[in-house]
């Protein structure tokens, strides 16, 4: 699969500091694709000891992750909503990839609607009790968030069928 026809910006760095920002999450969305997509069930959910964690809990974390983020920018309630059980997740391989890739799509749109809207200094709502005080800080939080979780997929995978490397282009070009 070609990723990068799912991330409009993966290659596109030019623009305002918002179109920046979410070209850099596009392309560790991106990341998080290749390294988490095109496998079954059972290598979704196979753990690792001594860590519990999987790659089918990773992308329903990530979805519920975006779905937040997205909403909290907004000004509106999250939808997704996640728990402790989501890093032993037992969904389909179809239903999580439809989850998280419905979940980038609709914060895709949110994010830049909100660049469009107010721009990233726009306070969030409930900003005042954490130290995210506005879209921006969301937005790299947003980033922070899939930079460390697809390390986590990188490792995992790794350990699942040995894919390894940083860019989908770099294995088919080996």
């Amino acid at each position: 699969m070609d990723y990068t026809d799912l991330f409009p910006y993966a290659d596109n760095m030019d623009g305002s500091e918002a179109e920046v920002l979410c070209f850099a999450l596009d392309r560790v969305r991106w990341r998080f694709a290749w390294k988490t997509g095109g496998l079954n069930a059972e290598q979704l959910r196979r753990q690792h000891p001594p860590s519990t964690m999987t790659l089918a809990g990773l992308i329903k974390h990530m979805a519920v992750v975006e779905e937040g983020f997205a909403a909290g920018a907004a000004g509106r309630a999250a939808t997704l909503v996640g728990g402790e059980d989501d890093w032993r997740c037992a969904d389909e391989p179809e239903t999580l990839y439809a989850l998280w890739y419905g979940a980038v799509e609709r914060a895709s749109v949110e994010w830049r609607k909100i660049s469009a809207d107010g721009g990233l200094d726009v306070p969030v709502p409930g900003g005042t009790d954490t130290w995210i005080l506005n879209r921006r800080g969301l937005l790299v939080t947003l980033l922070e968030e899939y930079q460390v979780h697809a390390g986590h997929a990188d490792l995992i995978r790794e350990a699942v069928d040995g894919l390894v490397g940083n860019d989908p282009r770099e294995v088919a070009d080996a």
